[in-house]
This record gives structure tokens, C-alpha cells and sequence, in this order.
């Protein structure tokens, strides 16, 4: 049913300078692999085989990632260390990647609409690589996708956040028709503690009906003058075609130092289990 996911990947990634001056955020390796192959490995899960990824300058390591590197496979063959690629083989060999530029970085609504062209008219799952997320038994995209199923309407992951950090998220409101399920009625871009409307914040995954893109076409500037996702899927949550879903699992913001070495601990720690 969801048969394409697209990745947004053409952002400077400031909050890891200098790190992220020459290097995409979306490169940085949590252990042995990196953030982009943990949201695609999720969306495999979830039983999308098609890769859409919007990519800008510098971003040539994340085409280069998922594809076949012959020297360095000729030189590891028949040693210890061929099966370090294993995970990323088995990616190359099952999903196919599709890229496109973003040429001006004017925020994550103007990327979702650049992505267009490798979607097409279907409905689509969005992953941000930065947010990495673990699910307590199926990813969260795979239990995204089962909402999609009952709902038929775009969805958004949602997580209570403290409100003295709300004003970095999306935030919806609305009302609660089971007790992870929302049926939002309104949202706002990174809105004032005292102006939001709850603390349910919206993290990096979503899915969402082709409309978007003509709702996105229309959208203008808001947040930080650039074309917000939020505000396009306002349009839809005013005609009822949004459900926010409460995942169940644990998101670590890693284009932050401090959720990226959270995120480390804990895979370093389920490694050694």
C-alpha cells in the first residue's frame, strides 16, 4: 500500500558543526553504520522497497553509500571482514534508490514538494534520518503503516515533549479517539510555551496523500521564512485528514550532540547483550 518513502537530505546539518561541514549529517555513523541506513533499514521493515532521496550540494557519499564499491569488495573478499557489509548489501540487493536536488534550502515543505517528481501520485512515507527511532517490537514506520491502513489519511508521529522544549517542534492538537490516536484539528510550527496548543510534538516520520503537493504549492513562507510542512498539513487536518499516532518505542534527536551520543550508548549497549 505505501510503496515509496522519501528521504529529505539536503540540509546543512549546523547543529553538528564543523563536523557537518564537508560531511552529511545523514553520514554520521551510530557504530558501524550510518543514520540514512538506519531509516532506510525501517523503512525495508515497514515493506517499502522504493527509496526517494532529496539530496543537495556535498550530499555525494549518500548516493555512494547505497551503492557497489567493486576496490574496496575486491580487497576484503574471502577475509573476516566481507561480512561487515552484510547490512548494507542486503539493502543494494532489495530496494531501489531514486535522487533528486534540492537546489535552495528553504525548509522541509519546499523538499517534500521538490521530491514530487520520484513519488508521483501515491501516498508516501517521509523518514528524517536525524531523528533515528527504535520501535519496542515493529519499527515505527511499520506501525505507522497499520494506521495508514485503518485511516486512509495522512499521518504524523507524534511524542510528548516537555513544554519548555515545545518551541522546536511542530505541534498538534485535537482530539484523542483511542489512546494513541489523534484525530488533529489544528498545528503549529514551532510555537511559543505559551502559545502551544498541546505538548505533543512531531517528529521525522510521516505519511502522506499526494495532495500535499498541491497544498505545497500554494503554502507560503512561515517559520524561520521558509515553507513549512506544518502549515501544508494544517490545510488537510482542517478537513479532517490527519491523524497524529503516539508511537510506541524511543526517538533520539541526533543531529544534536547530546541525542546523538544518547543514541550511541544505547545501540552500544544493546550490541553487547
Amino acid at each position: 500500500m505505501i510503496r515509496k518513502c522519501l528521504f529529505p537530505a539536503a540540509g546543512y546539518g549546523t547543529r553538528f558543526l564543523p563536523a557537518t561541514k564537508v560531511m552529511p549529517k545523514e553520514m554520521l555513523p551510530i557504530l558501524d553504520r550510518p543514520l540514512i541506513q538506519y531509516g532506510v533499514e525501517e523503512a525495508m521493515e515497514a515493506g517499502i522497497k522504493n527509496m526517494a532521496i532529496v539530496t543537495g550540494r556535498g550530499k555525494r557519499a549518500l548516493e555512494d553509500h547505497f551503492d557497489v564499491n567493486y576496490e574496496l569488495e575486491h580487497q576484503i573478499r574471502g577475509t573476516s571482514k566481507a561480512s561487515l557489509l552484510d547490512s548494507i548489501d542486503r539493502l543494494i540487493d532489495n530496494c531501489t534508490f531514486s535522487y533528486t536536488r534540492q537546489i535552495s534550502m528553504l525548509g522541509l515543505g519546499h523538499a517534500i514538494l521538490t521530491g514530487e517528481p520520484l513519488i508521483g501520485n501515491e501516498p508516501f512515507a517521509v523518514v528524517l534520518a536525524d531523528d533515528l527511532c527504535v520501535g519496542t517490537s515493529d519499527g515505527v514506520l511499520s506501525q505507522m503503516v497499520e494506521v495508514y491502513k485503518r485511516f486512509q489519511c495522512s499521518i504524523v508521529a507524534v511524542e510528548e515533549v516537555p513544554i519548555t522544549e515545545i518551541h522546536k517542534y511542530g505541534v498538534v492538537a485535537g482530539t484523542m479517539i483511542e489512546d494513541d490516536i489523534m484525530q488533529v484539528s489544528t498545528m503549529v510550527e514551532k510555537p511559543m510555551a505559551n502559545e502551544a496548543p498541546s505538548n505533543f510534538a512531531i517528529i521525522g516520520r510521516y505519511i502522506l496523500t499526494p495532495d500535499i503537493f498541491q497544498i505545497l504549492e500554494s503554502t507560503k513562507a512561515g517559520a524561520g521564512g521558509e515553507i513549512q510542512l506544518t502549515d501544508a498539513l494544517r490545510t488537510q487536518a482542517e478537513q479532517g485528514k490527519v491523524i497524529a499516532y503516539r508511537f510506541k518505542g524511543q526517538r533520539f534527536d541526533c543531529g544534536s550532540p547530546s541525542g546523538f551520543v544518547a543514541a550511541t550508548n544505547h545501540f552500544y549497549h544493546l550490541s553487547r547483550r
